[in-house]
């Protein structure tokens, strides 16, 4: 059964700041990637991150990443941000990769 993909209104702004050509990239590899197998990890394009980060996962598109959370329960994924690998490490110290109030997870 395949995941449904939601991405939050940060991260529909976040691909919109992207050229064309990464735009289409990204939605592709989260097409490919995400739809059918979100958490299964791979050496180039999924990993999942350290316990104590949020979001759970990674999806690299070049010098793209993608990050995102699964709900299996519902089948759902949920972008949290698409942002340039040289801000990364920014965004997951920032307020944007902050777990939401109730999710105990």
């Amino acid at each position: 059964m395949a995941f449904r993909i939601e991405l939050i209104d940060a991260a529909k702004a976040d691909l919109q700041r992207l050229r064309a050509v990464d735009r289409a990239k990204v939605l592709d590899r989260i097409e490919t990637h995400l739809k059918h197998q979100p958490t299964m990890q791979s050496r180039s394009r999924i990993k999942q991150l350290r316990p104590e980060t949020y979001p759970p996962y990674r999806l690299r598109a070049d010098d793209i990443r993608v990050y995102y959370d699964v709900d299996e329960a519902r089948q759902l994924v949920v972008i949290l941000g698409i942002v340039p690998k040289s801000g990364s490490a920014a965004w997951l110290a920032g307020p944007n990769a902050r777990r939401p109030k109730g999710d105990r997870r």
